[in-house]
């Protein structure tokens, strides 16, 4: 399945339907009076977040979505029937902003939640809403409302608890891969991943989601190489793991090339709990280890983890450094969450 994280589509709430203009016409009742029904509602045009669903690639292919308009109203005061919704099914995770594509109108970060987009028009009013004293006999009724019309933008970012971010050619898919069942393309040519993936870890019995994205390199905030614009796939997270390859040789260096990018983009990922790791430690010797490791510690004033995916050397001290975070956080949630409760109550 191809991923697509934006699309732009058009969407219109149906019109509500017309009143009607009609009499009541009966054998042996003189004067039968108006019995015009009203116009249906129009249709609502929703959006919800569902399960099984990654990526909008559905939007690529279908890019208006209209609902039904409102029955018109019938004689005997039958009312016309509501036009018909239109649900927009999108992956948990997506955003919908206004047309100018920075307007957020709706976040919509659990399954089963629903937002309307845009309202149905009302119906208009039969002949028998403008009978009076002095008017037995209307023979006028109202047209119905249009719908709304608009165009918006779907941004998909991905939940994960922990996001992969490196120079490209770091070791990332490679870890993934490693410590999950996902099956991302893997090879030894910089920007192998072209897209984000995802994969579930589960280490001491418990499980979280981690996320990958394309490597970055210097300037990507300005759009060099593949830019920047998958790093919204790990606003989201809780933890990041930046993982350094051994075979870069000022690892410093590169660390801090990734560190100014992830600054320049902003949106709080400088500011988020990081985990660092010198990754494809099995192509270095005890010395050069010794050596990298060092340089690396001074540049990230932390101690960084050492790590081999292919010979899964760290990769468990690793995958508890992140759980224990991701768990703290999520106690942290689940505080705040219960002091909000008892606030409503």
């Amino acid at each position: 399945m191809k991923f697509l994280d934006q699309a732009k589509v058009y969407i219109r709430s149906g019109d509500g339907g017309a009143g009607s203009v009609s009499f009541r016409r009966e054998k042996y009742i003189e004067f039968g009076g108006p019995d015009g029904g009203d116009g249906g509602r129009g249709g609502d045009v929703w959006i919800e977040a569902v399960e099984g669903l990654n990526t909008l690639i559905d939007f690529r292919y279908q890019q208006h979505f209209k609902a039904r308009p409102g029955m018109h109203g019938m004689g005997r005061n039958r009312t016309g029937a509501k036009g018909a919704d239109t649900v927009l099914k999108v992956p948990v995770g997506t955003q919908v902003f206004d047309e100018d594509n920075e307007t957020l109108i709706c976040d919509l970060t659990e399954v089963g939640q629903r937002v309307r987009l845009a309202e149905g028009g009302n119906g208009g009013f039969g002949n028998q809403h403008f009978k009076s004293s002095t008017n037995r006999a209307p023979r006028r009724a109202n047209p119905g409302l249009p719908g709304e019309e608009r165009w918006i933008w779907l941004r998909l970012k991905l939940i994960a608890d922990a996001g992969l971010v490196g120079l490209p050619n770091a070791g990332k898919s490679t870890f993934l891969a490693a410590v999950t069942a996902a099956k991302p393309k893997i090879a030894d040519y910089p920007f192998t991943t072209l897209h984000p993936n995802l994969g579930v870890v589960r280490i001491d019995a418990r499980e979280f989601v981690m996320a990958d994205i394309p490597g970055l390199i210097e300037g990507a905030h300005q759009g060099v190489g593949i830019g920047d614009r998958f790093l919204g796939h790990v606003e989201r997270t809780r933890v990041l793991l930046h993982l350094v390859s051994a075979r870069e040789d000022d690892v410093a260096s590169a660390y801090k090339t990734i560190r100014n990018e992830l600054h320049a983009y902003g949106h709080g990922l400088s500011e988020k709990p990081e985990v660092v790791a010198l990754s494809q430690a099995d192509l270095l010797d005890d010395d050069a280890r010794r050596e990298k490791m060092a340089a690396l510690e001074s540049a990230c004033a932390c101690a960084p983890h050492l790590l081999s995916s292919a010979t899964r050397e760290g990769t468990e001290s690793v995958l508890r450094a992140l759980m224990r975070v991701i768990e703290e956080a999520r106690d942290e949630e689940n505080a705040e969450g219960a002091v909000d409760e008892r606030w409503q109550k």
